[in-house]
């Protein structure tokens, strides 16, 4: 089976936010839409793979959707967990093991930011007292380096939020979706030098459901369920030399990128190249993060992203559309679903059917990028 072989048949979503919903109702009633805009029932699904980091184990969820003995496997897996539970459901298609199977992603996170604990990551404890596993101070340390090597000032970083909350506006399914100005967002109270409160997403809730067909299935589909050809999905680990959440070291010299290797392997299995997308996802935990993945993904050089974004190029009528959904910064984060979450919205676009932030052109191929700790990147490259 070749890579573009695998089609995207049905997505389903559910608000993003806070909501009294438990993370495995949200997860259900994700997978029923998914269900729904495929036109296939659940005992049709051959192969299950889903995952959250918080709200229980995705496998139980059968208790909900039927118990028809799928084959269904916990993913768990960072912020790459939503792209990993893809990765295995497109190669158990390609492999033949199923002709059509499923990825889910769901969390629900409580008030407050991510506490991960030292032992789960290989750490002592020490790592923690030294205040080394606050996500923030992490992301601030990285982004005041690359600021200070390619010349980006915090207006950008307050652009690159500015955007998400304007495209946030626009997405119902959104959490945040009040628009603020880079002036409001550059004087939310710093966080950690050089991001403050605004240019943060938030730990949150969510579910997102996607159903992948072979190309047989699809036929018998026939038009209804506007496929979308998945022409690549690929999950990478750091290599040496990379500075990372909960390993902020570097031996010198510019550090590795699993971001870019993640990147350069979708694009080769996909046979293309940044030049040729037409609307992107990434990774946008914070304003920082948005920024260094434009280049590490291939989408410009260091330290033209300050250009692109105040020419608005990144926005939804620029020449290379990001996070029209509003990515994490509107959304939020639900680490099970936030990988899962862009590929909806790249499936959206080319589908033609993203609403008021729909991309003019009839953009044709899309990619999408997460990135997570302790230093994992899963990235897909989508075709109409």
């Amino acid at each position: 089976m070749s890579a573009d072989d695998v089609l995207v048949c049905g997505v389903g979503i559910t608000p993003f936010g806070r909501s009294e919903a438990t993370g495995r109702q949200l997860a259900v009633e994700a997978v029923h839409t998914a269900l729904a805009d495929a036109g296939l029932p659940w005992s049709r699904v051959r192969a299950a793979f889903g995952g959250s980091d918080a709200a229980g184990n995705a496998d139980t969820l059968v208790t909900r959707l039927g118990l028809t003995g799928v084959p269904f496997v916990n993913v768990r897996n960072g912020c790459a967990t939503g792209g990993s539970a893809l990765v295995s459901a497109v190669n158990a298609l390609r492999a033949g093991a199923a002709d059509v199977a499923l990825a889910v992603g769901f969390d629900k996170h409580p008030r407050g930011a991510f506490d991960p604990r030292p032992a789960d990551w290989g750490l002592d404890e020490a790592y923690g007292a030294e205040g080394l596993m606050v996500t923030t101070q992490f992301f601030a340390m990285k982004i005041q380096r690359y600021m200070h090597d390619h010349g980006i000032t915090p207006h950008t970083l307050a652009l690159v939020a500015e955007k998400a909350y304007a495209n946030g506006v626009r997405n119902p399914h959104a959490w945040r979706r009040e628009p603020l100005t880079a002036d409001e967002i550059l004087a939310s109270g710093m966080v950690n030098d050089p991001l403050t409160r605004y240019m943060f997403c938030s730990p949150g809730q969510g579910a997102v459901a996607l159903v992948l067909c072979n190309r047989a299935v699809a036929r018998e589909l026939g038009g209804a369920a506007a496929p979308v050809a998945l022409r690549a999905a690929v999950v990478r680990t750091r290599r040496f030399g990379s500075f990372e959440v909960f390993s902020p070291w570097a031996p010198g010299g510019t550090p590795t990128s699993v971001s870019t290797d993640a990147a350069r392997a979708a694009f080769e299995e996909a046979g293309t190249g940044p030049d040729d997308i037409d609307v992107c996802q990434l990774q946008d935990t914070e304003s920082g993060a948005e920024v260094m993945h434009m280049a590490e993904c291939g989408f410009c050089e260091h330290g033209e992203q300050r250009w692109l974004l105040a020419s608005g190029a990144t926005a939804i009528g620029g020449a290379l559309p990001v996070n029209t959904d509003g990515g994490c910064i509107a959304n939020g984060e639900p680490i099970g679903a936030s990988g899962l979450r862009q590929v909806h919205e790249i499936v959206q676009q080319l589908r033609g059917r993203a609403g008021e932030r729909q991309v003019p052109g009839e953009p044709r191929t899309g990619f999408t990028h997460v990135y997570g700790a302790p230093g994992v990147s899963a990235c897909t490259v989508l075709t109409r």
